[in-house]
């Protein structure tokens, strides 16, 4: 076996100046460059000292490697993406789209300072979401409202506040597990409270909260969960919320819900009837919520606290506060998010809640649209029928009716029309269903039908 000098290695400077590189070397600069010839090299000498190729490469070779890990780099980057998959809450694609007002505030405000915290009546430091603060509590009812970065760190943050070194008692059945890891036990363990199972999987009563009580008189909290992404059918039972919240006023202690959610107005007119709002479950009692920004509400990713102004004062004091806090932009977002839903325009300025209230004839007559102008391009495309669902958690198993064109490549295979889609500005994320690929007409925005069909017809020319 040779040893590593005498592997004839091509020299990295030589293969880092090399044309096939022009690209990468434009987008990522002459140091990353460098830096993944190294690598592609380091790779290629591994290989032949352990003999699983017999010649080191060239400098064309090593040069491709090169340009493959920097368009791996380059591909990375977020794209906007047309999402016709039928999930409106999508969470690989970021959830809940802005609103027109939304994105405007947000340009406007990145495009140089702003009043983050300054109190421009008085010139002098002023509160931090002063405006979000007052909307959520005019929208829910709430005696106070802090704002966050996520819901996992509105959680993290109440329980710190308000449980660090004590008790909290949640249902079995509500110990759960949703997207990218979030586990409730573990994210109590990091707030340093002390979880008390009550209960079992399928059923937990009143009596169940009572006992644990009884055996823990010291407790900081009940704590309530939505239980998001999965649903009980069958041999279950759970107290209603209005029952929770007299068994603890009755104990002197607070009730937490974790809603996730984040709904501010009832769904039941989309067909989505079901997801609880926050607004009632402040009205029922409920101490403290906490819910998201981007899932039903409609808005940035963002966490919020509402409750009562013990503690949301508590956690607003936590040193965990400042770690977790929004930055400008998706505070200006929240802002013109919630400003809708305050003058009335909400159902028509936040674009989750606009396409899940579009009735399926309005859906389906403009798939029908969209296969007109495509037949006419000599593309195989038909209308069908589709189930939608709300998704970021919310709901499932619930979907309302829809409407999706279905396209049928004739010059290449369904996955590579599909990958073409993708690799588009903008990609386009269907779904690969029944021969065809089918783009639901309720999860694209209303905005994008002429960018949707000139993708659609450039992939299908390939």
């Amino acid at each position: 076996m040779q040893g590593p000098d005498r592997l004839r290695l091509p020299r990295v400077d030589r293969v880092a100046a090399r044309p096939e590189l022009d690209r990468a070397r434009a987008a990522l600069g002459e140091r990353v460059v460098v830096d993944l010839v190294r690598a592609a090299i380091s790779e290629v000498r591994r290989a032949v000292l352990v003999g699983g190729r017999a010649e080191p490469p060239d400098e064309a070779e090593v040069a491709r490697d090169a340009q493959a890990r920097a368009e791996a780099i380059l591909t990375s980057r977020m794209r906007r993406v047309v999402n016709a998959t039928g999930v409106l809450l999508h969470t690989n694609l970021g959830r809940a789209p802005l609103g027109a007002k939304a994105r405007d505030a947000v340009a406007e405000l990145a495009s140089g300072y702003c009043s983050l915290e300054l109190d421009l009546s008085t010139g002098k430091r002023g509160g931090r979401a002063r405006f979000v603060e007052a909307a959520l509590c005019a929208l829910t009812g709430a005696e106070a409202a802090l704002v966050v970065n996520n819901c996992a760190a509105a959680v993290l943050l109440l329980l710190a506040a308000v449980a660090r070194g004590r008790e909290v008692i949640v249902s079995r059945g509500e110990l759960v597990e949703i997207g990218g890891g979030f586990r409730v036990p573990e994210i109590m363990a990091e707030s340093g409270a002390t979880l008390v199972e009550v209960g079992t999987t399928n059923k937990t009563r009143a009596r169940d909260y009572e006992r644990a009580l009884e055996a823990h008189p010291a407790a900081a909290a009940i704590l309530r969960v939505h239980q998001s992404n999965f649903v009980q059918v069958g041999f279950v039972e759970r107290p209603a919320l209005a029952e929770l919240a007299e068994l603890s006023r009755s104990r002197g202690l607070p009730l937490l819900e974790d809603l996730g959610g984040g709904a501010l107005v009832d769904l039941s007119a989309a067909g989505l009837s079901g997801e609880p709002t926050v607004g009632a479950s402040i009205a029922a009692g409920v101490s403290a919520v906490t819910f998201s920004g981007d899932k039903a509400l409609g808005g940035p990713q963002a966490g919020a606290i509402v409750g009562s102004a013990t503690l949301v004062e508590a956690a607003r004091r936590h040193p965990l506060a400042r770690a977790v806090r929004l930055g400008r932009l998706p505070m200006a977002a929240l802002e013109a998010t919630l400003a809708a839903y305050l003058d009335g325009s909400a159902g028509r300025g936040v674009p989750v809640l606009a396409l899940a209230h579009a009735t399926y004839d309005e859906v389906r007559r403009r798939a029908e649209r969209w296969a007109e102008v495509l037949r006419a391009a000599g593309a195989t495309a038909t209308v069908v029928d589709t189930e939608a669902e709300l998704g970021g958690g919310a709901l499932p198993g619930r979907t309302v009716r829809s409407a999706a064109l279905r396209v049928m490549p004739a010059e290449c295979g369904v996955e590579a029309f599909a990958a073409r889609l993708r690799g588009g500005r903008p990609a386009v994320v269907g779904r690969v269903q029944e021969g065809g690929v089918l783009f639901d007409a309720r999860t694209v925005l209303d905005d994008e039908d002429e960018l949707l069909l000139g993708r659609i017809t450039g992939s299908l020319k390939g």
